[in-house]
């Protein structure tokens, strides 16, 4: 496998920033995935990053200790361990369209074990029935896009979309994972992928993706912009949330438009100061784990983003080593991201606003480029 051309090489001198970076905070998410692939490789992106020459900086990342200090544990030894396992990579737009990063969070919201008067929006876990779908048990003129369908005795159909589930479709079933008290907190935890439970019965719980209905996603921002509610340069989460409270009759009327439905499983909270173990199997690390196009891209890639715009995670200009550590259905191209802003309000807050254009640096294994020095 070759690397794509979209890959134009650069030295860590042409990086705007790189020097004034924390690459601990980076090296710190870089060395769980290092761990976990121990179990389980990450695959290969059609970009041509090879998974297999990570071997050797996964290799010198998991020999870091509390006993074993230097050179790692600082920032000065971190900074010096990728620039000697990598070589920086711009990566050009395509068809003239420049990178582009958003922002996501794990929301924190309170939740019943049962159905109460006040908490009675469920979250659900994956139905029996729900079957994934791919090439070989398609059936002829199914929507190419579904990747999940319902098992019938027939054989596999189209999922009950958002509506259909919220008008009870599943209801009697037995899925209900806790009960939320809003609907509008339930579509964002569906948009998240993720979220912290304080239950009201003393409990911190979470909930992480387990699977989809299927349909193609339609964000509301998307929706009330093109019906002329909310103008596209002001459509932020806060702003959506906003519309919602000021029109609680018409809140059904645009979230079933958007007919993707998310289903989640329970999972613990091990590490609070951390966020949900997302598509790449470790825990997300805030302000450090990007989300990419997995198709493109390979899990545990160092990524620096040079977004000078955004300034709403610390008020300066973005300019950050992210490592790729999960993908969702919106990240699409080689170079676009969504940055994990960490869990809560204040996390809540930064992410809703992040929508900027940004530089992708892709950090290649340096054995992957010929003529490559150390």
């Amino acid at each position: 496998m070759s690397l794509s051309s979209l890959f134009v090489g650069k030295s860590f001198a042409d990086l705007p920033g790189w020097e004034d970076d924390d690459h601990l905070a980076a090296f710190e998410a870089f060395r769980r995935s290092a761990f976990h692939v121990l179990t389980r490789p990450y695959r290969s992106g059609a970009l041509g990053v090879d998974f297999d020459a990570f071997a050797e900086s996964y290799a010198e990342a998991r020999s870091v200790s509390p006993t074993n200090r230097p050179p790692f544990l600082d920032r000065k030894g971190a900074r010096s361990f990728f620039e000697r396992h990598f070589v920086p990579a711009h990566i050009r737009a395509e068809n003239g369209v420049a990178g582009l990063v958003t922002g996501f969070y794990e929301p924190v919201v309170e939740a019943s074990p049962v159905r109460t008067g006040r908490f009675s929006v469920p979250l659900l876990s994956r139905p029996a029935d729900l079957v994934d779908i791919d090439d070989a048990n398609r059936p002829s003129g199914m929507d190419s896009y579904l990747a999940f369908a319902r098992q019938t005795p027939d054989g596999p159909v189209a999922y009950f979309d958002r509506g259909a589930i919220e008008r009870g479709a599943l209801d009697g079933k037995g899925l209900e994972i806790a009960w939320l008290a809003d609907k509008v907190d339930a579509f964002f935890i569906h948009v998240q992928g993720a979220a912290r439970l304080n239950m009201t019965d003393g409990r911190l719980a979470r909930v992480t993706y387990a699977a989809k209905s299927g349909q193609r996603f339609t964000g509301p921002g998307k929706i009330l912009s093109e019906m002329g509610e909310i103008p596209l340069e002001k459509v932020t989460m806060q702003s959506i949330r906003a519309w919602f409270k000021a029109h609680p009759d018409r809140i059904d009327e645009i979230l079933w438009q958007n007919r993707s439905y998310i289903f989640f499983r329970e999972a613990d909270v091990e590490d609070a100061a951390l966020g949900p173990i997302a598509a790449a199997k470790v825990p997300l690390t805030p302000g450090r784990s990007i989300a990419v196009d997995r198709l493109l891209h390979t899990f545990g890639t160092p990524f620096y983003i040079d977004a000078p715009t955004l300034t709403a995670f610390d008020a300066e200009p973005f300019r950050r080593l992210m490592i790729a550590q999960d993908t969702g259905s919106a990240i699409t191209g080689p170079a676009r991201g969504d940055l994990f802003a960490g869990s809560g309000d204040a996390a809540g807050e930064i992410a809703g606003v992040v929508r900027n254009a940004a530089d992708f640096y892709a950090l290649v294994p340096r054995v992957l480029i010929p003529g490559a020095n150390r």
